[in-house]
């Protein structure tokens, strides 16, 4: 029977102190490393700054152009909905649009005409 020590034996097996195969190795000087990397920097801040600058474009277009426009049309697309669903229960009146491709080019260019892009 064996006792409890002896199936739990660490062995020291540390790491030989030996540098034979690393000073072996063909050696870089470090300025060339420190050139690289700050090439390396600064190619990596160009394309960070650059890639900013489009997303502010992007969200400028956003803000000024797009939102704007699509909250006119959509809120006078739900005016006249909501106009003619009032017009129908409160006065008995039936409103039919009896073109309707006209109508959404007159939305289109009612809600175009007055978005203006102040700076």
């Amino acid at each position: 029977m064996s006792t409890p020590s002896d199936s739990y034996v660490l062995h020291d097996h540390s790491p030989s102190t030996d540098n034979d195969d690393v000073d072996s190795l063909p050696s870089i000087s470090s300025s060339i490393l420190d050139s690289d990397d700050s090439e390396y920097d600064d190619n990596e801040s160009d394309a960070q700054k650059e890639w900013e600058q489009s997303l502010e474009q992007l969200q400028l277009l956003m803000n000024l152009v797009l939102i704007p426009f699509a909250g006119k049309f959509l809120g006078r697309k739900f005016a006249y909905w909501s106009w003619g669903r009032y017009m129908e229960w409160a006065h008995g009146v039936k409103v039919q649009w009896y073109n309707k491709t006209l109508f959404n080019i007159a939305g289109w260019i009612g809600a175009a005409s007055t978005v203006s892009v102040s700076v």
